[in-house]
C-alpha cells in the first residue's frame, strides 16, 4: 500500500533539495550555551532564542533538579482532570503578576496557545484582522476559527484602518499581531494599533514571544516598550525563549478570557500539562528575570555592538534595535550568497549561523538572521563579525 506513496515523498524531498530548501537538523552534543557542540564542530551560536543566556543558567537548571526530585518526571494528565499541581498555579501567578494582566493559563507549547485562542472567542459573526507577517501559529488559530478573516500589509496603519472599516459589522473584532517580526526583529506599532482598536471598539491580540523577558525597561515586553501595557487584552508567549528556553506557553489576559479558555480550549483540554521540572524552571527563570536588569544591558550591548560593528565592516542590515539582526544577501543570487556564507562561518571560522531564503522569507530578501544573546561576551560578537568578513572575502 505504500510503495507509490513512497514514490510520491521521495520525489516531493528531491524537489525541495534541489531548490535548495533543505533543512539540515545540526545535533548539538552540549547543552545550549553561547558556545556549543555539535557532530561537526565546536562553535559560538549566534542563531538560538536564548536572548538572556538563561538556558544552562545554574540556578534554573538546579531549579528544574529541585522540581524534577519533588514533582516527579511528567503530569501523564490533562490539567482539569488530575494534571495540575501547586507549581503549576504558581507560575501562572508569576506570569500574570510580571505581565500586569489578571490571569493566565499555560499551554504545551505557544503555538498550542495562539491555536487554542481564537475559535473560543471568535466565531461566524466576529472579525479576525492579523497582520501579514504573523508567525504561523497565528495564522493556523485563525484557521481554525470560524470567524470573519481581514489582513492588513505589515504594520500598515492606513490598510488596518481599511480592514477595521471593513469589519464594523461584526458583533467583535480583535487586532492579531506579533509583537516582533521575527524575520526581520521589527516592533509592531503597538500604540498606532492601540488607538485604532479603541476607535473601532477592537480587542487587541500580541504574541510578545520574541520580546517577553528581555524588551522594555523591566522586560515585560513590547506592551511596556510602547507604554501600552493596559490597552492589550491579549498577550501570549513561550517558556522556550528568553525564559529559560524549555518548553511551554501561555495565555495571559482578563480573568473571564482565560476561565473561558480553561473551558473550551482544545489544545489546553486535550494536551498535557507542562512538566514540573520545566516549570519550576521557568519559575525561577522569571524570578532572576524580575529581580535584576544585569543580563538586560549585556544584551543591548552587544546587540550595538554587532550592529556597529557590522555596518562599518559594509554588511546591510535591517535597522532596528531588536537581537535579531538580519544580514541581508538581496538578489536573485542571494540565497546561494547567503548560505555559502553560513556554511563557510561554521566550517572555518566555528560561528553558527543560519541563512533564510524563500520561502520562508521573501524572495530575494534572503538573509543571514543573526541573534545575540547575553551569554555572548565582546570577543564573541567580534568573532562573530570577523568570521563575517573573512566568509565574504573567501565566498565572493
Amino acid at each position: 500500500m505504500y510503495g507509490r506513496v513512497k514514490d510520491e515523498l521521495t520525489a516531493t524531498l528531491q524537489e525541495i533539495r534541489d531548490a535548495g530548501l533543505y533543512k539540515d537538523e545540526r545535533e548539538l552534543t552540549s547543552p545550549q550555551s553561547a558556545h556549543v557542540t555539535t557532530t561537526q564542530a565546536e562553535a559560538l551560536n549566534f542563531c538560538a532564542n536564548n536572548y538572556l543566556g538563561l538556558a544552562d543558567d545554574p540556578g534554573v537548571v538546579e531549579a528544574a533538579r529541585t522540581g524534577l526530585a519533588q514533582w516527579g518526571f511528567g503530569m501523564a494528565s490533562v490539567r482539569f482532570i488530575c494534571g495540575t499541581q501547586t507549581p503549576h498555579r504558581s507560575l501562572e501567578r508569576h506570569l500574570s503578576d510580571f505581565l500586569g494582566m489578571q490571569d493566565t493559563i499555560l499551554y504545551s507549547s505557544c503555538f498550542d496557545a495562539n491555536g487554542g485562542f481564537f475559535e473560543v472567542l471568535f466565531d461566524a459573526d466576529d472579525a479576525i484582522i492579523s497582520d501579514e507577517l504573523n508567525h504561523a501559529s497565528i495564522i493556523d488559530g485563525v484557521r481554525l476559527s470560524k470567524a470573519q478573516r481581514f489582513r492588513y500589509h505589515n504594520a500598515d496603519m492606513t490598510d488596518l484602518r481599511r480592514q477595521l472599516v471593513a469589519a464594523q459589522d461584526c458583533r467583535r473584532a480583535v487586532i492579531a499581531t506579533d509583537g516582533v517580526f521575527s524575520m526581520d526583529g521589527s516592533y509592531a506599532p503597538l500604540p498606532q494599533i492601540c488607538d485604532l482598536a479603541d476607535e473601532y471598539g477592537a480587542m487587541v491580540f500580541v504574541d510578545d514571544s520574541h520580546a517577553v523577558g528581555f524588551v522594555g525597561e523591566g522586560g515585560r515586553g513590547t506592551p511596556e516598550l510602547f507604554g501600552v501595557q493596559d490597552r492589550v487584552d491579549v498577550l501570549t508567549g513561550t517558556l522556550g525563549k528568553a525564559l529559560g528556553g524549555a518548553s511551554g506557553g501561555y495565555t495571559s489576559s482578563h480573568r473571564e478570557v482565560v476561565d473561558l479558555l480553561r473551558q473550551r480550549s482544545r489544545p489546553y483540554l486535550f494536551s498535557n500539562s507542562v512538566a514540573p521540572a520545566v516549570v519550576t524552571g521557568s519559575i525561577a527563570a522569571l524570578e532572576l528575570i524580575a529581580s535584576s536588569d544585569d543580563k538586560r544591558r549585556v544584551l543591548r550591548r552587544n546587540t550595538e555592538l554587532f550592529t556597529q560593528l557590522m555596518t562599518d565592516a559594509g554588511f546591510d542590515l535591517l535597522p532596528g534595535t531588536h537581537p535579531i539582526r538580519p544580514v541581508m544577501f538581496p538578489g536573485d543570487d542571494g540565497a546561494r550568497l547567503a548560505a555559502e556564507i553560513a556554511d563557510h562561518m561554521l566550517a572555518k571560522s566555528g560561528v553558527y549561523v543560519i541563512a533564510f531564503s524563500y520561502p520562508v522569507v521573501p524572495r530575494g530578501r534572503a538573509r543571514i538572521r543573526v541573534q545575540l544573546s547575553a551569554a555572548h561576551s565582546e570577543d564573541h560578537v567580534r568573532t562573530c563579525v570577523s568570521a563575517f568578513v573573512a566568509a565574504r572575502d573567501a565566498v565572493g
